[in-house]
């Protein structure tokens, strides 16, 4: 539990160590000097989003504040140990396992090579990150395969038309100079296709790259407002402001493609906020929590529209929420990431997500907790639905759609191990998997 009466010291040192007035920090932190002085000298407990706020304000992780310094880097080592002896469950006995029990001694003994260990364990991970965002792109990046079957089909067009003037000895002027046109266009269509892939993978090893597909667009916007859009919660929000809002975005450079996607996204959201006013979700969220089967049975929506509603409310008030949809086909069409649990870009995730097996129980409600090998152990609560959406007829079947809402897990109790995807899932022995990995060696 948190130490209510050294928070205000740490954040007083901290202060003072950055020289930073505690004006200055108070009017970062939205709050008044007095209370400030107050925190600082442990007169007033703090928690929650101020706690947050004043822990970006200094530049520190919130749990240096509240555990200090020594705790998080003893934290960071355990974390580093945990994930590598989940790596390597068989290692022999020239690789002993890490001496937990004296974590803390060589973290007090040696705090140079402790802070040099956590810090590389932190850079493995985000190469880690890097390597299966990458897979992904090029696993299953639409652009990339439409890029290279372009560049090919201007080869192919390029070498028959060259063999038919090589072997052919008679051809009159006409056709020769036909023949040598669609050389010229070919070459240059072969010239623009090679160039749009050079420019495309040079910005491949930026992970925040420019996005490559509509739908990466369109999820780039929706991350851009947190998921959230207050124009579309007001009760006075009407269509049209859809389409303004898409419009707006048209004008900063977002693809016509990009744009049906992200108009037929903000209508859907405003349905749901019409169906559930953020008012009214905000107290029963007090009340009840973010669990989505009270609030279904309190408001009397559905639970797919009840993840949608938590999955667009601000982070401080419903906390970390993740949420996937995904449509008849298993195509992942919206993605909202939560910390701990990775979702590959495109399509091609784990078929062992409760997503999936929804889909072969509509209607019926599945929880399961899970966890993902090198998420340092971090366990994530899913809670899967899926059901018919939309309009259909007898000639026309209903769109279904499958949705999983990703809420953090307390790390306790047995979980259920599963990957992103196939291509980076370090799992071994698994009867779902449908391709190798290339984690297969380890890193």
């Amino acid at each position: 539990m948190t130490d209510p009466v050294t928070i205000g010291t740490r954040i007083r040192e901290r202060r003072v160590m950055s020289g930073i007035r505690q004006t200055d920090l108070a009017r970062q932190a939205g709050i008044s000097p007095s209370y400030l002085n107050l925190i600082e000298h442990n007169r007033r407990r703090i928690a929650g989003k101020t706690l947050l706020t004043l822990a970006a304000a200094l530049g520190v992780e919130p749990q240096v504040l509240t555990e200090g310094a020594a705790a998080t880097l003893v934290a960071a080592l355990r974390e580093a140990a945990g994930k590598a002896e989940a790596a390597q469950p068989d290692a022999g006995p020239d690789a002993p396992p890490p001496e937990h029990d004296r974590i803390e001694e060589f973290a007090e003994r040696f705090p140079g090579w402790a802070g040099l260990l956590s810090g590389l364990h932190r850079r493995t991970e985000e190469m880690e990150r890097t390597i299966e965002t990458l897979t992904d792109r090029l696993a299953h990046d639409p652009f990339l395969a439409d890029s290279l079957h372009e560049v090919i089909s201007a080869v192919t067009a390029i070498r028959s038309t060259a063999s038919i003037l090589a072997e052919t000895e008679s051809i009159g002027p006409e056709w020769t100079a036909r023949f040598h046109r669609n050389i010229n266009e070919d070459s240059a269509r072969l010239t623009e296709g090679a160039q749009a892939l050079v420019s495309y993978l040079e910005g491949a090893p930026d992970r925040d790259a420019e996005p490559g597909s509509p739908q990466e667009e369109m999820h780039a916007v929706l991350a851009e407002c947190g998921f959230h859009v207050p124009t579309l919660e007001r009760a006075t929000a009407v269509p049209g402001d859809v389409t303004r809002l898409v419009q707006a975005e048209a004008a900063r450079g977002l693809s016509v493609p990009a744009q049906s996607l992200l108009q037929t996204a903000f209508a859907r959201y405003l349905e749901d906020a019409r169906a559930l006013p953020l008012a009214a979700l905000r107290a029963r969220v007090r009340e009840d929590g973010p669990d989505p089967a009270r609030l279904a049975e309190a408001t009397g929506v559905g639970l797919a529209r009840v993840f949608r509603r938590l999955a667009a409310m601000p982070a401080e008030e419903a906390g970390p929420v993740g949420l996937v949809i995904c449509d008849a086909s298993g195509t992942l069409i919206f993605r909202k990431p939560i910390e701990g649990f990775a979702m590959p870009r495109l399509a091609g995730a784990c078929p062992l997500w409760p997503l999936y097996r929804a889909m072969t129980q509509p209607f019926a409600p599945i929880r399961a907790r899970l966890r993902q090998p090198g998420r340092a152990g971090a366990t994530v609560e899913a809670l899967a639905v899926a059901g018919v959406e939309g309009a259909c007829g007898f000639d026309r079947p209903a769109p279904v759609r499958a949705h999983m809402l990703l809420l953090p897990g307390d790390g306790t109790g047995p979980a259920q191990e599963l990957g992103a995807s196939c291509r980076v899932c370090a799992i071994a022995g698994c009867d779902a998997r449908r391709e190798p990995s290339i984690l297969a060696e380890g890193f």
